[in-house]
């Protein structure tokens, strides 16, 4: 890479075409057919996703109309919010709509001896493993190969705090912001594919890496691991207590009021009133 840095405003640098021909579309192409090849073999290794079963879904749903009562709580007057506030809680104490109420202190182990959990934790192990191995051995590649070469200039300025994200792995603190590192330019890969991969693979795909980084979040935010059945009776009795704590108060109180104070109509009807 033959390159010339001027100390101005303005840096030129000038890069090896074949940069661009060996490295740049190498890793961008590459990225692209790991991604169609995890999908696939996602697919052939977990098959068809198994039918849900009506009481599953039932306990799912029970546990959402909990948390729509309490994000919505403020769009419906306060007798029909104490109402389903009430039924809601009963029906979550006593286990209504559990899929097993003759069972309601199940622990870990039970859910872990249904064979179906078994099998939905496994497939989840295995969407975790070839999302993982896939990444790390294309991100290891770039930095053994790769390790401090500069790929590409953005056509559009930036700030400086873009810089640590664009230029990783590069020891430059006078470097315009505008370059790319090989290491940067994987995770614009990483995170700018998902419209390709939506478009060649349909919009439920198991190429997007991101997807994977999301669930791993938001189950570790939980202490929950990837595919892990759910205690739903603790998830009820936690969704009772948040529900016994929350505060209503009605949107549409005093509504005629607010509408003329804001519609400057509020003095004269004072003026009105006196007549």
């Amino acid at each position: 890479m033959s390159s010339g840095l001027v100390e101005s405003t303005d840096q030129t640098m000038f890069l090896d075409p074949a940069i661009r021909d060996w490295v740049l579309f190498p890793i961008t192409v590459i990225m692209v057919l790991v991604g169609v090849f995890r999908h696939q073999l996602t697919i052939l290794m977990t098959g068809e996703p198994p039918k849900a079963d009506t009481k599953d879904l039932r306990q799912g749903k029970a546990l959402m109309r909990g948390q729509v009562l309490a994000q919505n709580k403020s769009y419906i007057p306060a007798s029909a919010f104490v109402e389903r506030k009430k039924y809601l809680c009963d029906a979550y104490e006593k286990g209504t709509y559990l899929k097993n109420k003759a069972n309601k202190e199940q622990n870990a182990a039970n859910l872990m001896a249904d064979p179906k959990n078994m099998e939905v934790m496994m497939d989840g192990m295995k969407k975790q493993m070839m999302g993982i191995v896939p990444q790390t051995l294309i991100m290891g590649w770039i930095q053994f190969f790769f390790s401090g070469f500069i790929l590409i200039k953005l056509p559009f300025p930036l700030g400086v705090r873009f810089k640590q994200m664009l230029q990783s792995g590069i020891m430059t603190p006078n470097m315009d912001v505008k370059w790319v590192s090989s290491l940067s330019w994987y995770f614009i890969n990483l995170f700018g594919l998902r419209g390709v991969f939506s478009l060649i693979l349909g919009g439920e795909n198991s190429a997007d890496g991101t997807r994977d980084m999301a669930a791993m979040s938001s189950m570790g935010a939980m202490g929950q691991q990837p595919g892990q059945p759910q205690d739903y009776n603790k998830l009820f009795l936690g969704m009772k207590d948040s529900l016994s704590i929350v505060y209503h108060e009605w949107d549409l109180d005093n509504i005629e009021q607010r509408v003329l104070v804001k519609y400057g109509k509020q003095a004269r009807l004072f003026k009105s009133a006196r007549k």
